[in-house]
């Protein structure tokens, strides 16, 4: 089993990286200096994370080449449209202290103004031919929304970066995906979305199914949860800022789930998202300033 996938246009992105969503921008650089340390060479931000700073902190102070780190960021629905995305790309090199970001993708879909998401990509699609990023994509589309983007533009996103986790693995959007040559990457990997909701709720961390298969080959729920990603071809992003969790997560290139495990977790699709409705996404309701440092 490799430990990287190629994306559509022949770039190389490592199976599993590692994610800085809420995590505060003062525990950023600590949580990504572990995470290069323990051997993660993919980091996902957003501008809307506000943490692209200690990202960037990081990868400075860790002495790795800069080649040697994929850097993926995501441009926030405030700053969609032509113009208005190719400054949202200047606001984050410039936090992130690089010339070059690996990955460059839409946050969301804008189904209300859905031609300000197309001036966007077509952004983005503009910054690629511009070498000022390696590879374009988009997170959270449906497949209507990415229907209409193939349609009315020209690069076949590389990436959609969406919530997957055995709770929600949202199959028929990753087929779709895969018939077009996007790579499916996830969001809450682990199912960290499912134990927000109070103690009552059923999580993915104390899913019997999972903590069964976890039993027989001497791992954590998370491991095999992030083991069955990699075993489906599913790029993961999985976060946390404790050290040992980070390097527990990054442990998983030494066993292998059976074709029945695979089969035991995709059985465990309850249909509930725990994520946002991507059709509530509307500037109103989530828009915000991304500031200029």
């Amino acid at each position: 089993m490799t430990n990287h996938l190629t994306l559509n246009n022949g770039v190389e992105i490592p199976a599993l990286g590692f994610g800085v969503f809420q995590t505060p921008p003062a525990e950023t650089a600590e949580a990504v200096a572990s995470a290069l340390e323990t051997g993660y060479r993919l980091i996902d931000t957003a501008a809307a994370y506000a943490n692209e700073r200690g990202v960037g902190d990081a990868l400075r102070a860790s002495g790795i080449d800069r080649d040697d780190v994929f850097l993926e960021s995501k441009v926030w629905i405030s700053d969609y449209g032509y113009d208005e995305t190719l400054h949202a790309y200047e606001k984050s090199a410039r936090k992130l202290q690089v010339d070059v970001i690996d990955l460059f993708i839409l946050h969301q879909a804008l189904p209300g103004e859905f031609d300000k998401t197309i001036a966007a990509y077509k952004a983005l699609e503009q910054l690629l031919a511009d070498g000022k990023v390696r590879a374009i994509g988009v997170s959270n589309f449906m497949i209507e929304h990415l229907e209409r983007l193939l349609a009315e533009t020209t690069i076949v996103p590389s990436v959609n970066q969406i919530e997957v986790h055995p709770y929600f693995p949202q199959k028929e959007l990753q087929a779709f995906g895969a018939e077009h040559g996007i790579l499916t990457q996830a969001w809450s990997p682990i199912g960290g979305i499912t134990s927000y909701r109070g103690d009552d709720a059923k999580s993915t961390f104390n899913d019997p199914v999972i903590l069964e298969i976890a039993a027989a080959h001497g791992k954590t729920a998370a491991q095999v949860m992030l083991r069955w990603h990699i075993q489906n071809g599913v790029q993961a992003i999985p976060k946390s800022v404790k050290p040992q969790r980070i390097a527990e997560n990054f442990d998983v290139f030494d066993f292998e789930l059976t074709d029945d495990e695979i089969a035991r977790i995709d059985a465990l699709d309850t249909g509930v998202r725990g994520g946002p409705a991507p059709e509530a996404i509307t500037l109103e309701a989530f828009g915000r300033d991304i500031p200029e440092e």
